[in-house]
Formats: structure tokens, sequence, C-alpha cells
């Protein structure tokens, strides 16, 4: 279910991400007098952790806060430890202050997100994870600690958000009929240019917070690797603009970055995770999901006819007598002559056959994509797989490789543009209202 929880987070705003803001999110300028050497005159005890909030009169309670947090560590399977779990509840209450500050505007700017949207909504994320069936959803969020309400919750911020942009926004936000062209002709300019879609954690950084920050970000690197979801951590606790999308930087090219994430992107492979590295204004964690060249045909856009053959074995088959059922499958994989002798052949073994008429080569593993791209028709992979999975291959049985990339539209192109400047000025005016918030602590 991670993936279902990582998903959640983004169901509801979307929004174009904009390298040229997180870079500037993550330059600090201290315009304060502060000494190096200041010296605090009231106590401070770090054991000592205020747990919710009021914001403008409304209560944020530890049980929010519980709940908003068991989606977080579910998104890692559970793998966050006890030591940082205050980390993640801290995160977790200021992103619920926010949702609360975005929540409590609509409704000052008389923008009523109704109980039934919402129920539409969540019955929509129902549908897509467990086959609309809403109470099955209801009941795996209360065995993770969460609950129907708090998900419902986070929806309506998400919906309230989107319609305040759409009228306090998005009507004052222009783009001329000259910007798009120029941007056009540039595109035109750097077709063949490689770009890279990047996602990205930021975490700001001072002097003096230097070393506490650089250990956080070693943890979080850390949850990563052991599986924990880079979208859910990106919006829990990255820094930049970027985290409303999971840290997706979309496709950019690499001179758009700071020198030091190009010189780490430069050397990255697709799947990739890097970090944490120091860029100015704090540390940086990597992760290249994608690259491609600007208007120019990616060979992963193929969409492949396949056929997949498998074998299976029995609980306890011994090692020798499942390398020797390999070795035959291997060999019987060797003999079809292409995929009108599949069904024949694959019954001498007693294995399995699914076609496949309509998928991409990069909706495929990572670790399958080349060997597709190099298969002629009528060949097959090597065999994948193992004793407990079952072991598998994949015939191929037509290509059709992917047309050249075209330039974009007139208006397609206006539209992105337009997003990515909404995405700015929404950045803006959620730090406005938190300027202007009354927030007590408990």
């Amino acid at each position: 279910m991670s993936k279902f929880l990582a998903g959640i987070a983004s169901f509801g705003l979307v929004v174009s991400p904009v390298a040229a803001q997180a870079q500037a999110d993550a330059t600090v300028t201290n315009t304060l007098n502060i000494p190096e050497n200041a010296t605090l005159l009231g106590k401070s005890d770090p054991n000592v952790r205020r747990a919710t909030a009021l914001v403008n009169g409304a209560v944020i309670t530890g049980t929010d806060v519980d709940q908003r947090t068991a989606l977080l560590v579910a998104a890692s399977d559970g793998e966050i430890p006890e030591a940082e779990l205050q980390r993640v509840r801290e995160q977790v209450l200021r992103n619920l202050i926010d949702e609360t500050l975005k929540i409590q505007e609509a409704a000052a700017q008389e923008i009523v997100v109704e109980r039934e949207e919402i129920n539409r909504r969540y019955a929509q994320v129902a549908a897509q994870n467990f086959g609309s069936d809403t109470p099955k959803m209801d009941a795996y969020l209360s065995s993770i600690g969460s609950s129907a309400a708090s998900l419902k919750r986070q929806i309506e911020g998400e919906m309230a958000w989107e319609r305040l942009q759409r009228r306090q926004i998005a009507p004052f936000v222009n783009v001329s009929e000259e910007e798009v062209r120029e941007l056009l002709e540039r595109m035109e300019e750097s077709r063949g240019t490689e770009e890279f879609r990047i996602g990205e954690i930021f975490l700001a950084a001072t002097p003096a917070t230097r070393d506490a920050v650089l250990e956080n970000a070693r943890r979080i690197v850390q949850q990563l690797q052991q599986g924990g979801s880079f979208v859910a951590y990106a919006r829990q606790f990255s820094d930049a603009s970027t985290a409303v999308v999971g840290g997706d930087l979309g496709f950019v090219r690499l001179e758009t970055l700071p020198a030091e994430m190009q010189t780490v992107a430069r050397g990255m492979q697709v799947g990739q995770l890097v970090g944490p590295f120091e860029i100015p204004g704090g540390f940086e964690i990597m992760y290249l999901i994608d690259k491609r060249q600007i208007l120019m045909a990616d060979p992963r856009d193929a969409v492949l006819s396949l056929k997949q053959i498998s074998i299976s074995f029995e609980p306890g088959v011994t090692e020798a007598v499942a390398a020797g059922r390999i070795d035959e499958f291997g060999q019987v994989v060797q003999s079809m002559r292409g995929c009108g002798d599949v069904d024949n052949v694959a019954a001498t073994v007693n294995a399995t056959v699914v076609a496949n008429d309509a998928i991409k080569v990069r909706d495929l593993p990572d670790r399958l994509q080349p060997s597709l791209l190099e298969l002629q028709v009528g060949q097959s992979t090597p065999p994948f797989g193992s004793i407990e999975d079952g072991v598998s291959v994949l015939m191929m049985c037509g290509r059709d490789d992917a047309a050249a990339g075209s330039t974009p539209d007139f208006e397609e192109m206006m539209g992105q543009m337009e997003g990515d400047r909404i995405a700015k000025r929404a950045q803006r005016y959620l730090r406005d209202l938190r300027n202007d918030a009354y927030i007590e602590y408990n």
C-alpha cells in the first residue's frame, strides 16, 4: 500500500514545478542583524515538545498529528525509527497548520468545498486503489492508525487551495504571445539537447544549523534507501517550492540548475538516488526520475506487443530440481519459432502464457528495458524471476517505434507557462497567510 499512500498526497493540486523557483528558495540571504554568538536568555528544553496548535482559533489536536503521521509512516513501510518520529511529527504539524490556513482563507473568500465533493474525491481514490471498495479503504486507514476523516481533511485542503488559486491568482497571471513564441523558438533551437527529470528534497541550512540539517538529510536518505517513498518525504520535509508536487522538478536542462546540482546530475543514471550534497543555502537530495532529448523520439516510448511465458515451482522444491527445470524451460523457449508457436510449445512444459498488445517499454521494470530494446520480433529476453515468484521470459511479437517529438503547440506552451507563474505566486500567497496568522502552541 505504500504506492497508494505516496499517491494520495498529490491527487488534488497539480502545478508545473519550476527549477528557478527551487533555486531561489534555496538561496538564503541573511538580512537580519543576528550575532554569530547569539545566546538564548530563556529556558530551552529539547525534551519538551508542543504537539498541538490553535491556528486563528482552529484547533489542531494531537490525534490530527498522529493520524497524518501514520500516513507517512505507512508510506515508508513502517521503517521510520522511533528516534525519527518526533521530527516527522513536527513537520506534519507544520503541514497541518498550512492546510488549516488554506481552508480558512478559502472560507474568508466565500469559497465553499461541499462535503459531497470531498466524498466524491475520496471515492475516486478508493476506486484507484481498492477497486471502488470505499469501506475497504476506510478499514485500511484505520488499521495503520489513520482515518478516513484525516484523509478527507487533506482532500478538503487541496481542493480549497486549488480553487483559491483559480480565483485569487490565475485571473491576474498574464503570459504574452511574444513570450510563448520566444520559448518555442528556443526549444526548437535546443532540439536534441538532453533534459533530466529530477526529484529533489532540499533542506535549508544556515551556518548555525548546518551540522544538524546534514544529519537529518543523511537519515532521510537512509530511509529512502530502505524503501521509503520519495514523493512522501519530499512533501513532508523539502523546503523547496517543489514539495507540493512531491519534489518533482519536471524535465529541465542542466544549465538551469545550480552548478552543484548540474555536476551531480550529469553522472546519474535513471533511478539513482544521490545525496545529501551541499548547495547554496542548504543540502540537496536528488533522484533521477527520467531523462530524454528535447523534441527527439525516445526509444522507451515504443509500444510493444509481448507474450510472457512463465513457469512456477512447488513449495519446498530443491534448488537442484528447480535449476534443472529452468534449464529445460530455457531450451524450450529457444526452440520457439515466433509468437505463433508460443502457446503450443509452452503447454509441453506446463508454462502459462499472458499477452499484452499495447505496453510501452518505459512502463516495464528498468532492468528489463535494455534487453527489450535490443530484441527483434520473435526473440525473447533471458529468463528472469526466482524460485519463490516463478521464472518468466518475454517474447516480442510486435513493436511500434515512437515518432519523433514535435514542438508543443502554442496553447499547450502558454498553459504551461501560466501554470509555472501561478505556482510561484501561490507560494508567496501562502507565505503571506503564515505571516498574518495567530498561532498558539499547546
